[in-house]
């Protein structure tokens, strides 16, 4: 079985910025797709493949903030951190409250970055993974087999209880 690769999209303006930054993340073993205005990352997103959005705010056309809304809109599960080097604390604020997951100002540690995109996409992978034990519980409930949709469920907990 392959192993499950991040999927990310790296959205700016700024050709060589994104250009470079994709190249830093290839070297760290983590392969992005790059758009370069709004209107693209959108584009992309409706394809479903990527996890992780970085997204800068500021950008002709559809900005960040409206490229972050109807992202969300269309697909909750995507991870969006946020990239800016022209934010406010105002900025930060709305990104976090469309669903932004992280807010980060340029220049960024790519070390730092990468912590991020795993840390996030690592919150991503529990939330479906906790959203498929509870519909293969209800199923089991649903069929009679109350006591499989116990056991589903317990073991579900214990292999969660470090994160309490």
């Amino acid at each position: 079985m392959e192993k499950e690769k991040l999927k990310i999209l790296l959205v700016d303006d700024e050709k060589e910025f994104v250009e470079s930054l994709s190249e830093r993340l290839e070297l760290r073993n983590l392969e992005a797709d790059i758009a370069y205005d709004g209107e693209q990352a959108l584009d992309a997103l409706k394809k479903g493949k990527h996890d992780v959005m970085v997204l800068d705010l500021r950008m002709p056309g559809i900005d960040g903030i409206e490229v972050l809304r109807r992202a969300k809109k269309r697909n909750p599960d995507v991870q969006v951190v946020v990239l800016t080097g022209h934010g406010t604390e105002k900025d930060e604020e709305r990104a976090r409250k469309l669903g932004a997951s992280a807010y980060m100002k340029k220049p960024v540690d790519i070390d730092h970055l990468v912590g991020t995109l795993n840390k996030v996409w690592s919150r991503l992978k529990k939330s479906k993974k906790a959203v498929d034990t509870l519909i293969m519980a209800s199923a089991f409930a649903q069929v009679g087999e109350t006591e499989m949709a116990r056991k589903t469920m317990e073991e579900f907990m214990e292999e969660n209880e470090d994160d309490k």
